[in-house]
């Protein structure tokens, strides 16, 4: 049975989950504190030696890091990923842009602001993701003016990768209320099989 290491409070880790989910697919998870430095262990570290989560146990001593490519391992064959290539090709691109223009600010802001033990002492920091977050809305507000779901009109892992941390940005202090096509779409997402919250 496949096995995840992770923690509820993260969005990356929540993707994984819901995929699992939407797939029906057994699994146990293992709860991972990562403010206790549970990830920096020789045992952790002998399974990502990147010491983050989530990782995915395919089978004893077979492990998968990186939240993304997770997500692409376990889609493979379903309704999740298409089968023509762009469209694959398509679902790649929003994952690459989740990574590198939507996480690192909307899902900083929301641990600095709400997770981070101290937040007052943080409270630059996390002001300055603000424009980085706004920007990644303001992309996906436009993409979801004219379609359903980021790729093909149909729900993939692309919708989950996005997923995990804008429905949970108001944490962070980002305004959902000035993008009408993204609280739409997360409404359409929410109502998909498998599709629960994520822990605070």
């Amino acid at each position: 049975m496949l096995r995840v290491y992770g923690t509820s409070a993260s969005g990356n880790c929540h993707k994984v989950r819901m995929a699992l989910e939407a797939l029906a697919r057994p699994y146990t998870w293992t709860e991972i504190d990562i403010l206790r430095g549970t990830t920096r262990t020789p045992e952790f570290l002998a399974m990502n030696p990147n010491g983050k989560v989530p990782v995915l146990e395919i089978e004893p001593g077979t492990y998968l890091a990186e939240s993304n490519a997770i997500l692409w391992y376990l889609a493979e064959g379903t309704p999740l990923l298409p089968s023509e290539p762009l469209q694959r090709a398509r679902v790649l691109q929003w994952l690459f842009f989740e990574q590198y223009s939507h996480e690192p600010y909307i899902a900083v802001a929301r641990f600095l602001r709400k997770l981070h033990p101290d937040p007052a002492s943080q409270r630059a920091l996390a002001d300055s993701k603000m424009s980085g977050g706004y920007r990644a809305l303001e992309v996906m507000e436009g993409h979801l003016a004219h379609t359903p779901f980021f790729v093909g009109e149909r729900y993939s892992i692309a919708d989950i990768a996005l997923y995990a941390y804008t429905h949970a940005a108001g944490d962070g202090g980002f305004e959902l209320e000035r993008f009408p096509a993204v609280r739409a779409w997360l409404d359409r997402v929410q109502a998909q099989p498998g599709c629960t919250p994520m822990s605070a």
